[in-house]
């Protein structure tokens, strides 16, 4: 029976390791997946803010590509670029 009890402490304490695996492996996971989301923005933005020059530049559109401008786009993605436009034209 004492061989049983050690074989038992044994699993519970494997099982208690991957849980704490998982959970730890979880909270890493979540802002590798911020990051990862808040980079394809970024990039998707820029891109915009690069073609809204090119393109805009017939219309007099021009929206700086700055520090505060490319987080802009980095978190907002395109509705940040959008946003940008709208409070050219407003201010």
């Amino acid at each position: 029976m004492v061989g049983m009890g050690i074989e038992l402490n044994i699993i519970l304490a494997y099982a208690f390791g991957l849980i704490l695996l998982y959970i730890v492996g979880y909270i890493l996971l979540i802002p590798i997946k911020w990051t990862m989301k808040l980079m394809y923005n970024g990039i998707i933005g820029g891109i915009v803010l690069i073609l809204l020059n090119l393109i805009g530049s017939f219309w007099n559109i021009h929206i700086a590509i700055n520090p505060i401008t490319a987080l802009i786009a980095g978190i907002l993605g395109v509705p940040g670029v959008v946003l940008m436009v709208v409070l050219q034209y407003l201010l």
